[in-house]
């Protein structure tokens, strides 16, 4: 398989706010500790881990949203790491990422069409209405939606948005950061269905961060689990479920429930 990422040594901190003292910089807390991995092109990548893992900062170094102290993050061979705003800006079309909370990247004031066509026209691709529309299509949402508001629409909705302004720019890769966990479990489902068939019908790479091992088992063609920023198990997901070698993947999956769930529930 083609890596897209090749991330090598990663390393990140933050000051400790906590503990800054009366002169002199705050210490630091080490959040990142060498991480060395890569993503295979065209797959879904599930990052799972308990809360302060560092999965969620882990994502948005990827996407660039965060630049780490130390290490390299190859994107497609171009180390983006040690890379300006600048230089950065024409690679930024091709990473795209959908947030956990649709409502708090939406401007409420702009209409669902403005929202999807802003990034279009900042990067130079059009930006009319007619895509907006042919975007919101894509992710089953009818042409009326295009004058509502964010408001006016469900979360599943609002997350719909969400999808179709990351793919509209045909990006290569997207990193989904638990956009399912504020939805009922109907929402989720069509959600879910929908980004999988996406990545199929348009070759993404996708990492999808998450806390539910069984959306992950279902959804996902990897996996990575994280503990205190290190890499404990890695691999495919069958394999990593079924024989995990960390003490922290097996708690995991013995903490959270994992049914026998009908594979035709991901079924369009």
């Amino acid at each position: 398989m083609t890596a897209l990422f090749s991330i090598r040594d990663l390393h990140l901190s933050f000051p400790d706010r906590g503990r800054k003292p009366l002169f002199g910089p705050a210490p630091r807390i080490e959040v990142l500790k060498g991480l060395t991995l890569d993503i295979p092109e065209g797959r879904i990548t599930g990052i799972v881990g308990e809360s302060g893992s560092g999965k969620s900062t882990f994502g948005r170094v990827l996407v660039r949203l965060l630049d780490p102290d130390a290490g390299q993050v190859l994107f497609d061979g171009k180390d983006i790491a040690s890379l300006g705003e600048q230089a950065l800006l024409p690679l930024r079309r091709d990473l795209q990422m959908i947030f956990q909370d649709p409502m708090s990247s939406l401007n409420p004031r702009h209409r669902v069409w403005r929202l999807i066509a802003q990034p279009l026209r900042r990067y130079g691709r059009g930006g009319t209405r007619g895509q907006a529309i042919e975007a919101l299509a894509r992710v089953g949402l009818p042409a009326a939606f295009a004058d509502r508001y964010p408001h006016q629409l469900s979360g599943g909705q609002r997350q719909r948005v969400g999808i179709a302004r990351a793919i509209a720019l045909e990006p290569r890769f997207i990193l989904a950061d638990e956009i399912v966990s504020g939805l009922d479990v109907s929402s989720q489902a069509q959600v879910l269905m929908l980004l999988k068939s996406l990545a199929q019908e348009m070759g993404l790479t996708v990492a999808f961060i998450s806390h539910d091992l069984s959306v992950i088992r279902h959804l996902c063609d990897d996996v990575i689990v994280l503990n205190h920023g290190e890499i404990v198990d890695a691999g495919p997901v069958a394999e990593v479920f079924e024989n995990p070698r960390s003490d922290v993947t097996r708690k995991l999956l013995s903490a959270i429930p994992l049914p026998e769930m009908d594979d035709s529930w991901f079924d369009a």
